[in-house]
């Protein structure tokens, strides 16, 4: 809760989202403790897939570990849209906040019983996240539904802002912790987070907090009706439709795609590189996610200075941009090169998600905007695992130093590339600017 003396203190900007009866105001702790504790999992996944490798098994393994944590949400949500489709953004959150919980919950219960083997331990994970591209997309699909156009971009920096707070105090949390506790411990912690999730989008779900029990007869009062999808065609294919139809928006998803693709192997590659190249702990692997989260939470609290540059070359800059920031990683010595560099890359990459996400809910028509987010979030969650895949072999042979200095490489050929692309294209400047965005409200 916040009070009135601390919202009148808020940039303008912001303050609407925090009205007294305001949906954001209340979802956002929620949303809040489940990014702290995928923050931690940042560190703590692929610290206990290194225990449970077999010798010689350590790339692999961690490799197919994150992976088998996010590349599931890639099918359930390019499979799942017949059941899922239909149902109010609220409580697809809390469906996917449910799974995660109860699947994660049983990693240290296995741990515990000594019965956590690879093959159990990559089932729990790819499990956990079957319907996360869902859940994902339907808190932006609220977002959309319940905040006026002109205060959008204010919403997704705020939500960015804490996924990249939640990177800066998961992994230290968790580097922390990890001297005393196994990382499985650390994984129940994200599991309970889940569930604090669940529970609060139960408990806010009206202006007086006592949760969704009347939304299937029909309730169209305060919250309830201000987060339910809107009425529209819900045919299988809708999102893939839509897009056909808006060039700039593919260009982006494309860019975007490729973008996370060639960051995929940096999470298998960071904790060999920290591991073997430097021979250190987990409580290195955590410094290096904290820096890299804290550039990222300052870059996006500065896109409002941002706001009124061209889009298109904000975001081709962010690519290439990141990619050189990762150099520092092909360099032999002491770690603080590399770290400073991977702070560099959080703070460039910082705006890229919320200024994406706003185009794409300014430029899709609302009925389908919960199919299309969740036809985005599915195929963008194909690309990190991929590259995590890749990550896995090109790390055991080539090693973990040049793979993560050749990410970096890759990622500035891209922004270059696109470049290229755009100059050609008819289609460059069908994307409207950030400014345009924060305008809409005022016309």
């Amino acid at each position: 809760m916040i009070s009135s003396a601390l919202r009148s203190r808020l940039p303008r900007d912001y303050r609407p989202l925090f009205e007294r009866r305001g949906p954001f105001r209340r979802l956002l702790p929620a949303f809040a403790v489940s990014d702290l504790g995928d923050g931690m999992s940042v560190v703590a996944v692929a610290w206990l897939a290194l225990q449970l490798a077999p010798p010689g098994g350590s790339g692999l393994l961690v490799g197919a570990a994150v992976a088998a944590y996010v590349l599931p949400g890639a099918a359930g949500g390019l499979l799942l849209g017949r059941w899922l489709r239909g149902l109010p953004a609220r409580r697809l959150i809390r469906a996917d906040a449910w799974t995660r919980a109860v699947l994660l919950g049983c990693v240290p219960l296995a741990w515990a019983l000594g019965v956590l083997g690879p093959a159990l331990y990559l089932a729990l994970l790819a499990g956990s996240s079957l319907l996360h591209a869902w859940g994902s997309s339907a808190k932006y699909a609220l977002v959309a539904e319940a905040v006026p156009p002109g205060q959008r971009l204010a919403a997704n920096v705020l939500l960015s802002t804490s996924t990249w707070v939640a990177t800066v105090a998961g992994p230290a949390l968790a580097g922390a912790l990890a001297v005393a506790v196994a990382p499985a411990w650390l994984i129940g912690l994200d599991a309970l987070s889940f569930a604090v999730l669940a529970v609060l989008a139960v408990r806010s779900g009206r202006p007086d907090g006592r949760g969704e029990g009347r939304e299937e007869e029909g309730r169209e009062d305060g919250v309830a009706a201000a987060v339910a999808p809107p009425a529209g065609p819900r045919r299988s294919g809708e999102g893939l439709r839509v897009l056909r139809t808006r060039p700039g928006l593919l260009g982006l998803l494309a860019l975007t795609w490729l973008f996370n693709l060639f960051y995929g192997p940096v999470e298998v590659a960071l904790p060999l590189f920290v591991g073997q190249d430097l021979h250190a702990g987990p409580g290195l692997l955590g410094l290096y996610w904290t820096a890299f989260g804290l550039g990222a939470a300052l870059g996006t609290l500065a896109v409002g200075a941002l706001r009124l540059l061209p889009v298109w070359p904000m975001l081709l800059g962010i690519v290439a941009a990141h990619g050189l920031a990762m150099l520092p990683f092909a360099l032999h010595g002491p770690s603080w090169p590399s770290v400073v560099g991977f702070a560099l890359a959080g703070v460039v990459y910082g705006p890229y998600s919320a200024l994406a996400l706003s185009l794409f809910q300014d430029g899709v028509p609302p009925a389908a905007l919960t199919a299309v987010l969740a036809l985005r979030a599915s195929v963008l969650l194909t690309a990190g695992p991929v590259g995590t895949a890749l990550g896995g072999p090109l790390t055991a042979l080539l090693g973990p130093r040049q793979v993560l200095a050749g990410a970096g490489l890759a990622m500035a050929a891209v922004a270059v590339g696109a470049a290229v692309v755009r100059v050609r294209s008819p289609a460059r400047g069908r994307i409207p600017s950030p400014a345009g965005l924060l305008r809409q409200e005022t016309r």
